[in-house]
């Protein structure tokens, strides 16, 4: 029997279960409904990304995601270009994704390099562990009906039909949407872009095999199998990929001899699976009370490691947004700006995506490239120079990951004129506009919980003061508390962190974006009606609503 809840998530990958754990950290009852009978076992992503590594951070389990990875924390997060695993190495992209421990000050928490399915289990465990939330596997949807003030959700678990009530639904099912169809909605753009093989297998001692030295990611240039190999989990567990067409002209242990070099190695096959690369997007991510993330309403080549962390970052967005509502801090009128926030982001990332994917490793052979002579010296410079100018920026995307911004939020206090630009992919530039990512700081050595500016937001909105507890904090404070909306002021007495944010006062929402920013708060009335949706007629409260912290 699965009971009424306030929230139906659909879908138990990465994207539903950081739904549950958004809504659920936020006092949110949540129910998650899986039609499998476990979380999944395939590969898929292999790049949790600095954005999605910072959400894990706030939600207090990034140090079980780095012991999660089985290549650990100090393994190079490089791309190597090769002719073969045994071949002749043509160039070298270190540090993909930002996967280096090293401390950044662009941001609080490095990239990890991991399977999709161990992420899965971190999450899960943390989901599972959240008062209030609910995972049930083995329960799949057939219908959904939405009213005014509740969805009907017909669930079938354990041979029986569940008609479950609740005031909101996510569809986070993937590709395969229940929820999109049921909904009435359609994927537009473009289908089978390419058609593409993966094997997955188990072969011992393969890392001693190759002197190209540690990498991530293996792109075997040649002319017989141009495809995309390497390790992915313990136990010489490791995947290849490449376009159908190659992949099926061997048998699978040949082809993976063939690819590697390795003419002695007996490769145990233990997965074989057939994708197509899409540039799609929903035509609408709502119907009433029903939203979809991730994979249901946007799909786009795995090129660049975004997909997985996309819906990662709708969950986080409609999460918290949902949860403000049901608490009744806001109006809920903010749950438009879910779509109008995140499209424009899904159309900037799939953009990007496919002109990754247009350049592939096929794309890159040339004649000649595993000959030892002149002419084929002359043939792997040429390909290392088209390299460099098409791949750097699939694996140097700093600018997509943490630079796009909501430039046409309606709940948004926008300055005058709105800046609208399109920032390089691979270059972040932090900055404090409304609709940015708030620039992040680390406030002295290390990077243990509390070390970075992130760690001190609140878990609504927060106030950054960066000229002490004036009047006009007080005041804003006091009315947050009247209005029962969670506002933390932190005050921040540091030269170099104000002249990053540029103004004296910075208001951050619950997801780390800059909501309005201002040397003098004026008008607060107006400004918290436009980020919460609601109408306020004034007046000043008594009771201090959040804390206030010096740092």
């Amino acid at each position: 029997m699965i009971d009424n809840t306030q929230v139906l998530i659909v879908g138990g990958g990465p994207v539903g279960l950081a739904a549950a754990i958004e809504l659920g950290s936020r006092g949110v009852k949540t129910t998650l409904v899986e039609a499998a009978d476990r979380i999944g076992r395939a590969p898929r992503a292999k790049t949790t990304n600095v954005r999605t590594c910072e959400h894990l951070r706030r939600w207090g389990i990034l140090d079980h995601l780095r012991a999660a990875s089985p290549l650990g924390l100090e393994y190079p997060s490089d791309i190597s270009f090769a002719t073969r695993l045994t071949g002749i190495e043509i160039a070298r992209i270190p540090n993909a994704a930002n996967c280096s421990p090293a401390r950044d000050n662009l941001y609080s928490a490095h990239a990890q390099w991991i399977p999709q399915y161990k992420l899965e289990a971190v999450l899960l465990e943390h989901a599972q562990n959240i008062p209030g939330v609910r995972i049930e596997f083995g329960a799949r949807l057939t219908e959904l009906s939405s009213h005014e003030s509740e969805v009907i959700s017909t669930i079938e678990h354990q041979g029986v039909l569940n008609a479950v009530s609740s005031q909101y639904v996510i569809g986070a099912d993937g590709a395969r949407s229940t929820v999109r169809g049921l909904i009435g909605a359609n994927m537009t753009g473009k289908g089978g872009l390419s058609v593409n093989r993966m094997l997955i297998f188990r072969q011992k001692g393969l890392r001693k095999r190759t002197k190209l030295g540690p990498a991530i990611m293996y792109w075997l240039v040649n002319e017989s199998i141009p495809a995309v190999l390497g390790p992915m989990d313990d136990d010489d567990v490791w995947y290849i990929n490449g376009p159908e067409s190659f992949m099926s002209r061997l048998p699978p242990v040949e082809l993976i001899r063939e690819a590697t070099g390795c003419s002695d190695i007996e490769p145990e096959i233990l997965a074989i699976e057939d994708w197509k690369a899409h540039e799609l997007i929903a035509n609408k991510y709502n119907q009433g009370r029903i939203f979809l993330a991730g994979d249901a309403c946007h799909l786009h080549p795995p090129y660049g490691g975004y997909g997985m962390n996309l819906g990662v970052a709708d969950a986080v967005d409609i999460g918290w947004k949902i949860a403000a509502v049901i608490s009744g801090w806001a109006g809920s009128d903010i749950l438009s700006s879910y779509e109008i926030e995140r499209r424009a982001v899904h159309e900037r990332v799939v953009e990007e995506a496919v002109l990754n994917h247009s350049v592939r490793t096929v794309d890159l052979v040339t004649p000649n490239l595993e000959d030892l002579s002149e002419k084929g010296r002359a043939a792997r410079e040429a390909c290392a120079k088209k390299i460099y100018e098409h791949k750097t920026r699939e694996f140097k995307s700093l600018g997509i990951v943490l630079g796009s911004r909501y430039e046409k939020s309606p709940i948004i206090s926008f300055e005058d004129p709105v800046l609208l630009s399109k920032e390089d992919s691979s270059t972040y530039i932090p900055s404090s506009r409304p609709g940015s990512l708030a620039p992040h700081a680390w406030l002295h050595h290390g990077q243990d919980y509390g070390s970075s500016l992130y760690d001190h937001f609140g878990h609504g909105y927060t106030l950054l003061s960066f000229v002490g507890a004036s009047a006009e904090t007080v005041e804003l404070r006091d009315f947050a508390a009247k209005e029962k909306i969670p506002l933390s002021v932190v005050i921040v007495d540091d030269a170099k962190i104000a002249a990053l944010y540029e103004k004296k006062y910075v208001l951050i929402r619950p997801d780390q974006y800059v909501a309005w920013r201002g040397d003098v708060i004026k008008e607060y009335l107006e400004i918290f009606g436009t980020l919460t949706g609601r109408r306020f007629l004034g007046g000043r409260g008594n009771e201090l609503s959040g804390t206030s912290s010096l740092i």
